[in-house]
């Protein structure tokens, strides 16, 4: 069964945009043309744009995806590989998490602050970003 770009993004839940910059970008492979220019794809173009999507929402940028695409073979070896990259990934999504927790209280306290604030003073938050220390 052949898709065309359309379809293809419709089956996939992405815009015919992102898979033509997936093509050039690498990530995806030009595809066959009729005649009259249209692409076609076949289902492994479907199972691989999945694939992208999915790592994508996991937090995979598109040169890891790329990476984790060319250990998609079938050899147990290659598992070790993507295992070493997803622990990559949580250790870099821990220590987001880690900065967005401070961030966030960070923002608390100064929305503490300007709620503990006199109608006269400046605005503690303004205050605190032009603040030096």
């Amino acid at each position: 069964m052949l898709l065309t770009i359309g379809k293809l993004a419709a089956a996939a839940g992405v815009n015919t945009q992102t898979i033509r910059y997936y093509e050039r970008s690498g990530l995806f492979p030009v595809a066959a043309r009729t005649p009259a220019g249209y692409r076609q794809f076949g289902p492994e173009e479907l199972h691989r744009l999945r694939f992208i999507r999915r790592a994508q929402s996991l937090g995979f940028s598109l040169t890891e995806i790329r990476e984790l695409l060319g250990l998609r073979v079938h050899d147990p070896r290659s598992c070790g590989a993507v295992s070493r990259r997803v622990e990559e990934k949580i250790e870099a999504t821990e220590l987001k998490i880690r900065e967005l927790t401070g961030l966030l209280r960070a923002l608390k306290r100064l929305r503490a602050s300007c709620a503990a604030r006199e109608r006269t003073a400046e605005c503690p938050i303004l205050e605190a970003l032009v603040d030096d220390a």
